[in-house]
């Protein structure tokens, strides 16, 4: 027989609040909290969904700034166009990034977390505020969900959850965006779901998922499956930035009018704001998000009670302890050099191997070389793509070859349009006289605008020099 579900639960550290005894979500209804950080998070979040909507309209090189066409497997990133053969440099972005961000979570805790995620964003910052609109406050949201079923609370649970679907469908049709950009999305959304079956599925599948967490699954999804909460212990020590209860400070508790008391009156304001239900005079725990809602919540009681702030503070365990905290320590140098590595490593292959364009030479089938009466040939193919957004015009040259070697024929110079790849033959010839046998060759393309160019090596064949017959000069 299940459990019953409890009306409220106090935090603890022996399970998690969000969870009830037979496994069921707990409903959180945080209420609402102002403040300095609270402020400072709710610009950080306008921000960051600006720049979320904005990056496939704003157009770089010809491309959207951020633009990852799978379709035609090309990557475009701020100005920078990537082919499948580039995205080896990914690695280092990632693994760069990656090590900096283990930087910054040594340094300052969970801010990610709480300020830059895109789930925290979208959840505190955009469908909370939409519940709190609709539902009211805490109180008010709890006496809701608690009533019976009536015409009423059917009006405005369908409402909310209407709007909560149309908000995770906008959010999907962004994303998707990042992938067919805006006017092959718009032209999708004109056309039957049909008409781009993969697309339509693709948004419908990711609207389902964002409504169910965004709605219903909410902190869960920051507890259970999130793994950079689980690296949290591994990534922090004493001396790492969070928020922090100062209990010398704080204990024990007791009411306002008790002067022997500490200066935690126990009100449950921390408590009550917090979107994962902690209770952060426990300390520092998995689910704490560090979020900063508490330090707003208990700086407001405290200023009514003309006490000092910062009872519940951003601090480090040593500061919270009233030691002294150490900014530089081995593991920040051992992130730090891992991830300015990567960027290193990065930055230089993005610089001599990431051009915009490509070139491969390969020899032709058939015979290994030509041999005619007057001289030898050697016939390749050469494969360019343009990874421009504008048409470039190329020349084909052999760079510092020997006396004789040149490259005959029409296709020295050639126009190719934007994102274009063309594959022409190259014929390298060489007078009998000036042949002395196989020799390694530099073949330059050279594209304009932008004086881009790539140079491949391919080797040149002949028959065996002293088999060779020369006709003698002519007196």
């Amino acid at each position: 027989m299940p459990l019953p579900t409890p009306k409220s639960r106090k935090p603890n550290l022996d399970s998690v609040t969000t969870i009830n005894p037979d496994g069921s979500h707990f409903i959180l209804h945080p209420a609402d909290v102002h403040g300095r950080f609270t402020t400072w998070r709710r610009i950080v979040a306008i921000l960051l969904i600006v720049v979320y909507v904005a990056m496939p309209w704003i157009q770089i090189n010809g491309a959207p700034a951020i633009f990852l066409d799978v379709e035609m497997r090309r990557f475009h990133i701020f100005g920078l166009t990537l082919v499948p053969q580039d995205l080896w440099v990914m690695f280092f972005a990632i693994s760069g990034l990656g090590f900096l961000l283990f930087v910054v979570t040594a340094v300052l805790g969970r801010i990610w977390c709480g300020w830059a995620c895109p789930y925290t964003v979208f959840l505190e910052h955009v469908f909370r505020v939409v519940e709190r609109w609709l539902d009211g406050d805490a109180p008010a949201r709890r006496k809701l969900a608690a009533a019976p079923w009536s015409p009423r609370k059917i009006l405005k649970v369908s409402i909310r959850e209407g709007i909560y679907l149309i908000l995770a469908a906008l959010i999907a049709h962004v994303f998707l965006s990042y992938f067919v950009s805006i006017p092959r999305l718009y032209s999708f959304m004109q056309a039957g779901p049909f008409d781009h079956l993969t697309a339509f599925t693709s948004v419908f599948l990711l609207t389902a998922a964002l409504y169910f967490c965004f709605a219903h699954f909410r902190e869960q999804f920051c507890i259970l499956m999130c793994p950079y909460g689980r690296l949290q212990s591994a990534l922090t020590d004493d001396d790492t930035i969070i928020i922090g209860y100062d209990e010398a400070r704080g204990e024990p508790r007791g009411k306002a009018t008790d002067l022997t008391a500490g200066h935690c009156i126990d009100c449950m304001r921390c408590v009550n704001v917090c979107p994962t239900g902690i209770d952060i005079r426990n300390g520092l725990q998995l689910e704490c998000i560090g979020c900063s809602a508490c330090i707003d919540a208990c700086d407001e009681i405290m200023t009514k009670l003309d006490r000092p702030t910062g009872l519940v503070r951003y601090d480090s365990m040593r500061g919270l302890a009233g030691q002294k905290r150490r900014i530089l320590r081995p593991r920040l140098y051992a992130y730090f050099l891992l991830g300015l590595l990567g960027l290193t490593v990065l930055s230089l292959t993005a610089f001599f191997r990431a051009k915009p364009i490509t070139a491969e030479i390969s020899r032709m089938r058939g015979p290994s070389f030509f041999q005619d009466p007057a001289v030898i040939r050697n016939h390749y193919q050469l494969r360019v793509f343009n990874k421009r957004n504008q048409p470039m015009n190329f020349e084909i040259k052999l760079k510092d070859a020997p006396v004789g070697y040149e490259i005959t024929g029409s296709g020295q110079t050639f126009v190719l349009e934007a994102l274009k790849e063309i594959a022409r033959p190259v014929v390298v010839v060489v007078p009998l006289d000036a042949y002395t046998g196989p020799v390694m060759l530099e073949i330059e393309i050279h594209g304009q605008p932008g004086n881009a160019t790539v140079i491949q090596e391919t080797k040149f064949l002949g028959p065996n020099p002293n088999a060779i017959h020369r006709e003698p000069p002519t007196p």
